[in-house]
């Protein structure tokens, strides 16, 4: 068996284990990364992110060319197979693959194909003939959907997120357990393709970490879109048959629909890592604890990404792997769950940074908020995109910018323009910014005086 010294050990070659690998071969160590799955880039590449947001601008593409007057007055009807909305993203995954492959191949960081397995503290065995020994060790091996027993996966109508994007047939109807991030998305993208979809939620409101408003604008346009919101519903039975899938909730309810979608948690992928060897120890869910410097209970072996849990995003976790990496090297570590904003792809998006109102009111701070509905803007207006709105929350004393929230089209790019202000040093992380800025016109990014000036008449 060979065994081969490194610096640094990274296990896992999504986000958080590339923002490592990187930012730790940049300031001069010796890195070497091991990947499970025959090619880099992770869950997010190859079955979260990236498949299925190519899936939704393929969904969105074939909507719009469907409510294009040209091409309905032309007697032209679309309807592709599920198979066909997918063919783009193989392509997309492709290239993100050979992009990646690069970054590895040009900081001189070997990757090594096998399960990672913790022999102590700083051995890692990659195969039967390979052991890696490193100094430090950054786990990001990420997570995978939470399957609950009693649930048949196996069965051809019954799938978890990453399974559904494998569908064979195009379902009349679906049910989707589980109203998170990932379900609230997938219920957006069903339904523009026409399919009846049931959201079933256990929780009182749909993605309650949101501002209330955000949340109301959201479960007010899927209604209107004809999904069906079920809140504060625990499943009880799932029992699928050769014609569907009937669901069974606790409230004596039954739901039966052609397929159904569990989206109700996901778990941490450390089986077979041998934790227990180097007394870490991880949740029911597969959530590893670390602390502020993204230390885990073994103090040369890091955590990072999903496998540590919330936010459980792919931006967070590669900033999160660049500060592990910053501690590893001995720099201040400088990775805050505030500063990373939330992005949503539903229909229409949503994205927020910050303070929400009723963060800002249990903590008795005096704010005031500035609205823009879309609907007024002349982009908006020219796109056709007129439905959203961009809602600043600030200081009444200070002006500081307390939050962004926006709900609409391009909402993940238009909050970036909110954060970077926010970010600055006071006092030019203030609404008079964007009062006395200039913006293009007609632009998006106009929604932020106009909120602006909103929010600073009501001071008055």
């Amino acid at each position: 068996m060979s065994e081969q010294s490194y610096d640094v050990v990274v296990i896992g070659s999504g986000p958080g284990g590339e923002g490592a690998a990187m930012q730790c071969a940049k300031g001069g160590k010796r890195v070497a990364v091991i990947e499970a799955y025959d090619k880099i880039g992770g869950g997010c590449t190859h079955w979260g992110t990236i498949p299925s947001k190519a899936l939704r601008f393929s969904i969105y593409s074939v909507m719009e060319a469907m409510n294009n007057p040209i091409v309905r007055e032309m007697g032209i009807h679309l309807n592709p197979t599920f198979a066909q909305l997918r063919a783009s993203s193989r392509s997309i995954i492709s290239k993100q693959v050979s992009m990646r492959q690069t970054f590895y191949e040009r900081n001189n960081v070997p990757v090594f194909h096998g399960h990672a397995k913790f022999i102590d503290a700083n051995t890692i065995e990659v195969d039967a003939d390979t052991r890696l020994r490193g100094d430090y060790v950054v786990i990001a091996t990420g997570s995978r959907p939470f399957r609950p027993a009693g649930v048949d996966f196996n069965h051809p109508r019954v799938f978890d997120s990453d399974t559904i994007l494998d569908l064979a047939f195009k379902p009349q109807s679906i049910t989707i357990y589980g109203a998170g991030v990932i379900g609230c998305e997938y219920a957006s993208m069903f339904r523009n393709l026409g399919i009846k979809v049931n959201l079933v939620n256990t929780r009182a409101k749909l993605l309650e970490f949101l501002d209330d408003e955000i949340i109301d604008a959201l479960s007010y346009q899927m209604r209107d879109s004809g999904v069906i919101l079920r809140h504060n519903e625990i499943c009880s039975k799932i029992e699928p048959k050769d014609d569907g899938v009937i669901l069974s909730l606790e409230s004596g309810k039954q739901v039966k629909t052609d397929a159904l979608l569990w989206a109700n948690g996901r778990s941490g992928n450390i089986e077979g890592l041998n934790l227990e060897v180097v007394g870490i120890q991880a949740n029911s869910r597969g959530v590893i604890s670390v602390d502020d410097n993204f230390r885990t209970a073994c103090p040369n072996v890091y955590a990072v990404g999903d496998v540590i849990g919330h936010p459980s995003l792919a931006s967070a976790a590669y900033m999160q792997g660049r500060g592990a990496a910053q501690h590893i090297q001995g720099t201040a570590v400088n990775v805050k769950l505030t500063d990373i904003p939330a992005g949503i792809y539903t229909s229409p998006e949503i994205s927020s940074i910050g303070k929400t109102e009723r963060e800002l009111t249990e903590a008795k701070i005096p704010y005031e908020v500035g609205h823009s509905q879309f609907k007024s803007l002349a982009r908006a207006q020219i796109t056709g995109r007129a439905i959203g709105m961009l809602k600043l929350l600030f200081h009444r004393q200070t002006l500081e910018i307390l939050g962004v929230h926006c709900f609409g089209a391009n909402a993940s790019e238009i909050v970036h323009i909110g954060q970077a202000i926010m970010k600055q040093p006071a006092p030019h992380n203030t609404l008079e910014y964007f009062v006395n800025t200039t913006f293009n016109y007609p632009t998006m990014a106009e929604a932020y005086r106009v909120a602006a000036l909103n929010g600073y008449n009501r001071l008055f």
